[in-house]
């Protein structure tokens, strides 16, 4: 397990045990869990992410902390765009879709007067951050949050 699968199995464990809170780096951030499906392995993946609250929807940000690659579950939003997240103990059925320019750029703003590091990460790297749309779609998601991660 690499270092970074293992941080995200001890704040996906954490996330479930704390009703959706967790410590660290994501201290007192809203906090997500998408569920996304492996654009190229088709494997199941979580991977917690911040969001911004948007009405019905949860905007989330492809920042990789600034790298000049897209995070894998954006990937996988873009191949599987029907998805579950976890919100705190509840879990809703999604659709995944990009924001365009205009409305990207007013929530990546947002987001990055909330939370300065996104700016960082969008001055490290010359690639626009996307900027991903969860909407809700009625479908009922699973009753309890699977185990694994």
């Amino acid at each position: 397990m690499s270092d970074a699968d293992s941080i995200n199995a001890r704040t996906i464990a954490e996330f479930r045990a704390n009703h959706g809170q967790v410590g660290g780096g994501f201290a007192g951030a809203p906090l997500l869990l998408p569920h996304t499906v492996g654009a190229r392995s088709g494997a199941q993946r979580i991977n917690p992410v911040m969001y911004l609250p948007d009405r019905e929807r949860y905007l989330v940000f492809a920042s990789k902390a600034g790298s000049d690659r897209n995070p894998d579950w954006y990937h996988n939003l873009l191949a599987h765009p029907d998805a579950q997240i976890e919100v705190g103990d509840e879990i809703l059925t999604v659709h995944a879709s990009v924001l365009e320019r205009d409305e990207r750029d007013a929530a990546f703003a947002e987001q990055a007067s909330r939370y300065p590091g996104f700016a960082g990460y969008q001055n490290k790297t010359e690639r626009i951050i996307p900027v991903i749309a969860l909407t809700p779609t009625g479908v009922p998601g699973a009753s309890t949050p699977s185990p694994s991660a």
